[in-house]
């Protein structure tokens, strides 16, 4: 396997620990956002939307994490990332969701650019749009885990939801954003950083760390 990734994108960290996770071993392909890596024609060669991760399998090539970490739960089920029942399903996807598309697409590198670019926000503005989206997407998150305790955000063992949680709490915590009113989401990023597959794939350990 290969995965073409970006060290600081959230979206890139979800899918390094579930490969992590998963006990797959792949070959690290790093893409420098700000330096517009993705842009270039060598790698829209290999990837048609130019975003990161993109991960190749063979003769597969996958884009979209949520959609490659399930691939990986589908081709290689130990351990699982979503829960055996429907509803229980539902409610990791859920949560999930949360994170990958309430929260994270308003805050990624393209929305900031064009805020400070053709929006000309300050960097003061720049910076309070994302931490206002940050801190009242995650309050949703707070809301449902204080609604159904648990070690990780769904029963004893991370899952899909961790897994996008934790790359959040490090954007958060990078853009100095409010993380007191969120004890259940803290909590839970706490219990998966015990856990090796969060902890060595985090962002300063990957080889294109800066």
């Amino acid at each position: 396997m290969e995965l073409y990734n970006y060290f600081r994108s959230s979206a890139s960290y979800r899918v390094r620990i579930g490969l992590a996770l998963k006990g797959l071993d792949y070959d690290y392909r790093a893409v420098h956002l700000p330096k517009n890596e993705h842009t270039a024609e060598s790698y829209a060669a290999v990837s048609a939307s130019r975003l990161v991760p993109l991960l190749k399998d063979g003769e597969h090539t996958l884009t979209q994490s949520l959609a490659i970490l399930e691939y990986l739960d589908e081709t290689h089920p130990e351990p699982p990332l979503l829960p055996k029942t429907p509803v229980e399903r539902a409610r990791v996807r859920a949560l999930a969701l949360d994170i990958a598309c309430e929260i994270h697409p308003l805050n990624n590198l393209r929305v900031l650019r064009y805020l400070v670019g053709p929006m000309k926000l300050a960097e003061d503005d720049k910076n309070r749009w994302y931490r206002h989206w940050v801190e009242t997407g995650l309050e949703v998150v707070e809301r449902q885990l204080a609604a159904a305790p648990a070690r990780f955000c769904h029963g004893d063992s991370p899952m899909l939801a961790d897994i996008c949680l934790v790359p959040q709490i490090f954007n958060a915590q990078r853009f100095d954003c409010r993380l007191d009113h969120v004890p259940n989401v803290m909590r839970v990023f706490e219990a998966c950083m015990q856990i090796d597959a969060f902890e060595q794939t985090r962002p300063e350990r990957c080889p294109d760390a800066a």
